[in-house]
């Protein structure tokens, strides 16, 4: 079993994340947890960053969002074929969308969170704003982000780029193994080398990295002397990616590529699913 978080704002960006989830998973057994968060903008901002849950409110906003909520379940239900193997709960809570997910992620047995992310200018792209960034660093949960507008693709080629620097071990691969296993994906792991030779420490964990996916299509790339960005851009390019994943470890490239900047210059731009996978540590 399966359970997946599905934040939603009921806007069509977040939709098309649903729809994503329950094409990815169809052959799983899951509970899927449609959740949304409100914050009335009657409430001074000290409130909502505060402590909302304390504050009282009235029941109008709640029951609108929980109504909404139904409306979602009626929905899912006209647009797929009734599985099985799917089971759905609804949750409305006052709350901000970073805290409410965190909140709901440490309360429950959550395997992944797939959530839409806006495209800039409504490009088919994700442009990581300020709520994405700041789960990708707070939630301690694997994150499956989809770009607006995007149609779904079993994910048959996965680009994981990495630096070794990662202890795989103990990281959650867990889940990218499952979804590879399950659409019989290739994973493509890259390595940028900048003229160095690999430490033994990184021998070491790209050797455990070869033996965690011995079971699934594996390939290791070398990428000479480019930056991460232009190299998963070029990678996408020569090879049809459908999945992008890495794992958001500190002092990795991953902590580099989003953390280093301010929040509000990061501009990381991909018109395929990104999946974050938190380590252990």
């Amino acid at each position: 079993m399966k359970y997946i978080l599905l934040p939603t704002d009921f806007s069509d960006n977040s939709w098309n994340a649903i729809k994503y989830a329950l094409q990815l998973f169809q052959n799983d057994t899951c509970t899927f947890h449609l959740f949304n968060t409100y914050t009335p903008v009657v409430y001074h901002v000290e409130y909502v960053l505060g402590y909302p849950a304390q504050f009282g409110l009235g029941d109008a906003i709640r029951s609108t969002s929980q109504e909404n909520l139904e409306k979602l379940v009626s929905k899912i239900s006209k647009h797929f074929e009734n599985n099985p193997k799917h089971k759905f709960v609804t949750q409305a809570r006052f709350d901000t969308i970073i805290s409410g997910v965190k909140d709901y992620v440490n309360d429950n047995s959550i395997d992944i969170i797939v959530m839409g992310t806006k495209g800039a200018t409504g490009a088919k792209e994700i442009l990581f704003g300020s709520n994405t960034v700041h789960l990708f660093k707070e939630v301690k949960c694997p994150i499956l982000a989809i770009p607006s507008g995007f149609s779904y693709e079993s994910p048959m080629e996965v680009l994981f780029p990495t630096d070794f620097e990662v202890v795989y071990k103990n990281s959650k691969l867990s889940i990218l193994k499952e979804i590879a296993k399950s659409h019989h994906s290739r994973i493509n792991a890259m390595h940028i080398s900048l003229g160095y030779e690999l430490t033994d420490m990184q021998k070491t964990n790209k050797a455990d990295l070869e033996s965690l996916f011995k079971n699934n299509a594996f390939l290791f790339h070398d990428i000479k002397n480019m930056n991460i960005t232009d190299a998963i851009s070029e990678f996408q390019i020569k090879h049809k990616i459908n999945l992008l994943a890495m794992i958001n470890n500190k002092h990795s490239f991953f902590e580099n590529l989003f953390f280093k900047n301010t929040i509000s210059q990061i501009g990381f731009h991909l018109n395929i699913p990104f999946l974050v996978i938190p380590s252990k540590e």
